[in-house]
């Protein structure tokens, strides 16, 4: 399903508006523990550093990047060159400061404000050793497809594509993890309009309103393929970073799964896709 011009306008300024506003309170909270990060905080998920593997000498784009946290942390892990790139001004206004804060200049790392589907326009390079896109990213784009022929067009030759995200089934599940509370095919927008934010409940907000769509796995994988990319790997994660449902149990190594005895359920993905040379 595409989504037509005027649709696709208002979701975008709607969502930006709602991020723009939402940017100090992150910067602030404790959730993103900015403080820790300036002191040497690697943002960087185990998972996520054994199957991207030695970034060394790399030059990396990371797509929809808030403030750059993760994107820092890749050029901490010894990539050449890191670009970052998101919609929001004030998120990459804090991007630009942490990054001086620590000491990379923008020969190491640099960051752009765009919408992604422009990214080929808006970046420095018109390749990437690593496309990089983190997690709760690709719920925000009302077309999963245009997105992957963005992202694979900025793939170097020899080059891949990096998704780590939320299992599309969580989206399906009632916050007591007890019932379907969605249509997992359902290509409808979800339009939401809830005060505060995953990093503060409770921090009063004027900019509730925003956009999401539920892809399916299967449109994900698909049309990363159908852009030309091979498919190296898909995995599926019982853990996630945060409590998408109330009946998860946090375990001491910080993800969260379902309780011990119960059937398990996909919470996370990641996937690989290269550009043969």
């Amino acid at each position: 399903m595409t989504t037509s011009p005027e649709r696709w306008i208002e979701w975008i300024e709607t969502n930006k508006a709602m991020w723009d506003e939402r940017v100090p309170i992150h910067a602030a909270s404790d959730f993103y523990d900015q403080d820790a990060f300036r002191a040497g905080k690697d943002e960087i998920r185990g998972f996520e550093a054994a199957e991207v593997g030695d970034v060394t000498g790399k030059r990396l784009l990371h797509l929809q990047c808030h403030m750059g946290q993760d994107t820092l942390s890749w050029a901490r892990r010894g990539a050449a060159k890191v670009v970052g790139l998101d919609f929001s001004e004030p998120a990459i206004e804090v991007a630009r400061g942490l990054a001086a804060e620590i000491g990379m200049g923008p020969d190491r790392a640099r960051f752009v404000t765009s919408d992604v589907y422009e990214a080929p326009s808006a970046v420095p390079d018109a390749d990437y050793d690593i496309v990089y896109t983190g997690i709760g990213a690709l719920d925000w784009l009302p077309d999963i497809r245009r997105w992957a022929e963005t992202a694979a067009s900025l793939v170097a030759p020899g080059g891949f594509l990096y998704v780590a995200d939320f299992h599309p089934f969580t989206h399906v599940i009632d916050w007591d993890g007890t019932r379907i509370e969605r249509d997992y095919f359902d290509p409808r927008p979800v339009v939401t309009d809830e005060p505060g934010t995953y990093a503060d409940f409770e921090a009063p907000t004027v900019n509730n309103r925003s956009f999401e769509r539920m892809h399916t796995m299967g449109e994900i994988v698909t049309s990363i393929a159908a852009a030309g990319l091979r498919i190296e790997f898909l995995h599926e994660f019982d853990a996630t970073l945060f409590q998408r449902h109330g009946d998860l149990e946090r375990g001491e190594d910080g993800y969260f799964r379902v309780p011990e005895g119960r059937p398990r359920l996909p919470l996370m993905f990641s996937l690989k896709a290269s550009r043969p040379r």
